[in-house]
């Protein structure tokens, strides 16, 4: 008796189970390396914020709790109206000035969009 090539229900079952596990397993980790990569990147925005303060000042002069608006931070703050908005903003708040509040001079700047920051941004400015 001749065999048919290609592959039984069984076989094609325990790949597809296969493949569904791997999946299952790969996922999560996925989104979790996502997630910490857009963390990063809206940590790094508000160090380069918080620099561009610290230089404004350091040209200009001021003291702390002095506040500053966008425009004096924004010569300091490289690529800000293109590039410098949270990563997990939406719509409208693709914007620096309605991602990141620059706060006073002496004050870390804050992400309006991500409210979880707080303790890694003050880990990690070293505040």
């Amino acid at each position: 008796m001749r065999r048919k090539k290609g592959f039984t229900l069984v076989e094609i079952m325990i790949v597809v189970a296969i493949i569904g596990l791997l999946a299952a397993i790969a996922i999560p980790a996925f989104m979790k390396a996502r997630n910490s990569a857009r963390r990063n990147a809206c940590i790094n925005n508000l160090r380069q914020i918080d620099g561009g303060k610290d230089t404004y000042v350091l040209e200009y002069g001021g003291d702390n709790g002095d506040i500053l608006s966008w425009g004096n931070v924004a010569l300091y703050v490289k690529d800000i109206t293109n590039k410098c908005y949270c990563p997990t903003a939406t719509g409208v708040d693709r914007v620096f000035s309605n991602s990141y509040g620059i706060s006073a001079v002496g004050v870390d700047p804050t992400c309006l969009i991500v409210t979880d920051l707080t303790h890694d941004l003050d880990y990690k400015m070293g505040s």
